[in-house]
């Protein structure tokens, strides 16, 4: 069974809600970060990260080339210590996002920590869980609700694509 509810991307039939799965960085687990080079810009209450990165919480892992987090400073110190707390991540560049498995790629990702919106889009968005496939260029996931919108690439370029494997028959 797919695990997202494409709300626009497919037929009403194939529409379920899906509050357990999914996307999800929670407020509550620790988020590890590695990359090759940090940069920490107090004044504006961003790290950015680039090169290789990669950032693991829980069953979510997320690569890019480039990532920004946007973050509250309310320790005084910055963004690599005392009390923070992070608004949005910005992803860059062959973005790579796997939680359990449902895998999707795009070129620029945003993750909206308080309202749990992610955004990906690029060229190409694929979205895959085993053998299903869908295909657009911009996903937009309310990882609460767990409510999926899949939109085309435009009237010259492509509409949603989706390839649903039949579940295979046990004897």
């Amino acid at each position: 069974m797919f695990g997202l509810a494409f709300s626009a991307a497919a037929s009403p039939a194939l529409a379920q809600e899906n509050t357990g799965s999914g996307f999800v960085l929670s407020g509550n687990s620790p988020i590890e970060i590695v990359s090759d080079r940090l940069e920490v810009r107090e004044i504006d209450n961003t790290a950015i990260f680039t090169g290789n990165v990669s950032l693991q919480q829980d069953n979510f892992l997320l690569r890019t080339v480039r990532m920004v987090v946007h973050y509250v400073n309310s320790g005084g110190g910055s963004g690599t210590a005392g009390s923070t707390q992070v608004e949005r991540i910005e992803a860059e560049g062959k973005v790579y996002i796997k939680s359990d498995e449902q895998v999707a790629t795009g070129d620029h990702g945003t993750f909206e920590m308080a309202s749990g919106m992610m955004v990906l889009t690029g060229s190409e968005v694929v979205l895959t869980e085993g053998d299903n496939v869908v295909v657009g260029c911009r996903l937009t996931m309310n990882t609460r609700s767990g409510e999926s919108q899949i939109d085309g690439c435009g009237r010259d370029t492509g509409r949603v694509r989706m390839l649903l494997q039949p579940e295979s028959a046990e004897n």
